[in-house]
């Protein structure tokens, strides 16, 4: 604040009566304020310009409510469930982050622009001069400052506006609950209402729904093909993923297996002489099936894609954040962010095809975060 105050203060009475414009008189002079400039945008009240201006501010804000709207009501209640290229439904269901991006943008824009044009057409374009100066603010200063703050939104006439306000209210309301519908939506399912099946938390497409099921290693070919695997299929020092597969599944099953989340795995042939090297997992050394080991492909960092395997130094390499898991002892961490084990998958050989199936579903939830983790 300005040390050359004037000589004569208001005193707590005088202050208390003061007006408005007194206050803003008395705040400028205090803080050595001098206005250049502080045109009235519209001398002329209640013109077709002005009134013409507050219709386009309103216009935008207006469409940043609908489009808000819109934007929660695409994300609550359009199909957003996969649906194959040459099934009935695909067009909706490959519109739905599209959909999605262009209310939500349309929305955040319609606000700018709307804020934009406001402040361009209808907050007065002052110009003035202060000094600045050290030290704290007065009582006097903190009365004069609240009041040169009512008078600039006065000067706005934001208050005698009532349609830009309103409309304000809708657009800027409904962005807010577009915003928080995005991470409330992903509360509304219970997560424990199937835990005991394939579509639970706990558990994923390779658990057996039936007793002597066969769920087979299979290849993702890009095409309908069904390509299972076989132990000499593989050369030792090899990986290849693979994903669930039963017999009775149809194109559509298979469809939504290789796009869940929680399906790939690793299937790893290990060099003869590293093989001999293993370290077993406690309670899991029937898992593997002679030299063969299968390994979640979710990394129990972040859930990226653990794609890489070294067979020089049978590491599994993670190469969103370099995480690095020892395919010699059970895929537990040795490099980068991550704290857990790889999830491994018990498998064997089917006597009758003689093809790689699993004998159940992992034994823990795969992934980097669960809130029921036991180890």
């Amino acid at each position: 604040m300005s040390t050359d105050k004037p000589e004569e203060l208001p005193s707590e009475e005088e202050l208390a009566q003061m007006s408005r414009e007194d206050l803003v008189k008395l705040g400028s002079k205090l803080d050595g304020v001098e206005l250049i400039e502080y045109p009235d945008p519209w001398p002329v009240k209640d013109t077709r310009a002005e009134r013409r201006a507050e219709r386009q501010v309103a216009f935008w804000f207006a469409l940043a409510g609908v489009a808000g709207l819109a934007f929660v009501v695409a994300f609550i209640w359009w199909p957003y469930r996969y649906v194959a290229p040459d099934k009935d439904g695909y067009l909706m269901y490959s519109l739905y982050t599209p959909v999605l991006g262009l209310t939500l943008g349309v929305t955040i824009l319609g606000i700018g622009i709307g804020v934009l044009n406001y402040t361009r057409k209808f907050v007065p374009h002052e110009i003035a001069v202060q000094q600045r100066h050290d030290g704290g603010s007065s009582e006097l200063d903190k009365a004069t400052i609240l009041a040169n703050l009512a008078d600039a939104g006065n000067r706005s006439t934001i208050a005698r506006r009532p349609l830009i306000k309103r409309s304000l209210g809708f657009g800027g309301g409904v962005l807010g609950l577009a915003l928080v519908a995005v991470p409330l939506g992903g509360m509304l399912r219970n997560p424990h209402a199937q835990s005991a099946n394939k579509d639970g938390l706990l558990h994923t497409p390779w658990q057996h729904t039936k007793k002597g099921e066969k769920v087979y290693l299979r290849r993702a070919t890009g095409s309908d093909d069904i390509s299972l695997v076989r132990p000499e299929d593989m050369d030792a020092g090899s990986m290849e993923t693979v994903f669930p597969y039963r017999e009775t599944d149809t194109h559509e099953d298979w469809a939504k297996t290789i796009l869940r989340g929680d399906s790939p795995v690793m299937l790893i042939r290990l060099r003869p002489q590293d093989a001999a090297r293993v370290i077993q997992h406690q309670g899991q050394e029937d898992y593997h099936y002679g030299d063969f080991y299968a390994y979640t492909k979710i990394c129990s960092h972040l859930g990226c894609p653990t794609s890489l395997y070294e067979q020089r130094s049978n590491r599994i390499l993670c190469p969103c954040h370099q995480s690095q898991f020892d395919a010699l002892q059970y895929a537990k961490p040795v490099f980068g962010p991550a704290t857990r084990k790889l999830a491994q998958l018990p498998i064997t050989v089917d006597e009758e095809t003689g093809y790689f199936i699993s004998t159940g579903d992992f034994n823990e939830p795969i992934g980097p975060a669960y809130w029921e983790r036991k180890s």
